[in-house]
């Protein structure tokens, strides 16, 4: 998935990547950093969960947990029995509802769709990217 600031969504699979380097004459990052998260995918009844390790410039800056209620796009219609699943393995650090939610007129109403959950991992990302790692210069 790929979110320009201000701009288009993109969804593609794991190619693109090689497609993006035959392109890199005509654009230019303008942040200077690739940040990714790159990890695994389980499924338990029917919850989706995706763990990954975050990086920027191949250095390890964090890790991401999304968990998805495949039988439901409505979050308002889950998000107590996604707290509760979430907080059977974070305990109570289960995350306050994200504010992509809270942002549209309708709320938690809505149907989700992939525009929101790359919103979601821009702000992890953004983040991510502030964060000072002790022992490292980078910022």
């Amino acid at each position: 998935m790929a979110l320009f600031e201000g701009g288009p969504c993109l969804t593609a699979d794991t190619n693109f990547d090689v497609l993006m380097v035959k392109l890199k004459s005509h654009f230019q990052n303008a942040k200077g950093h690739k940040v990714e998260c790159r990890g695994s995918r389980y499924r338990y009844c029917d919850f989706l969960i995706k763990v990954g390790t975050v990086t920027m410039s191949s250095s390890a800056r964090g890790i991401s947990a999304e968990v998805e209620y495949c039988p439901c796009v409505v979050p308002g219609d889950c998000w107590n029995l996604m707290r509760e699943f979430i907080q059977s393995f974070l305990g109570n650090n289960v995350p306050e509802l994200p504010t992509v939610f809270a942002a549209k007129p309708e709320g938690l109403f809505a149907p989700a769709d992939c525009v929101d959950t790359m919103t979601q991992y821009l702000e992890l990302f953004n983040k991510l990217r502030k964060l000072q790692i002790p022992g490292s210069n980078v910022r």
